[in-house]
């Protein structure tokens, strides 16, 4: 399997679970951060929001990073996600591409 086609199958399955569909809809919410950020969420704010545990949001969140879908960054003891929004114009110019 090509590379590309390769990290088109992992996006689609980081994409299958209507959850992390979910999650990726919240996090284009701009302002809700408990840490103060303009855009993103701490993973506090995910779970109160999609109604998870943090050990379930932390492996959604793990997926979607993997797969070049959210960014992640450590800020003391929380954790910090946005949207890569390269990474997603990227996945459906690839999409558009492959299929």
């Amino acid at each position: 399997m090509r590379k590309a086609e390769a990290t088109l199958t992992q996006t689609l399955a980081a994409l299958a679970d209507p959850m992390r569909q979910r999650i990726l809809k919240v996090l284009k919410q701009k302002g809700c951060c408990s840490l103060g950020k303009p855009e993103g969420m701490c993973a506090c704010d995910i779970e109160a929001r999609v109604g998870l545990s943090q050990p379930t949001v932390s492996h959604h969140m793990a997926v979607l990073t993997k797969a070049g879908l959210v960014e992640a960054e450590k800020l003391g003891q929380w954790m910090w996600y946005r949207r890569n929004e390269k990474g997603l114009a990227a996945f459906r110019e690839a999409l558009a591409k492959e299929l």
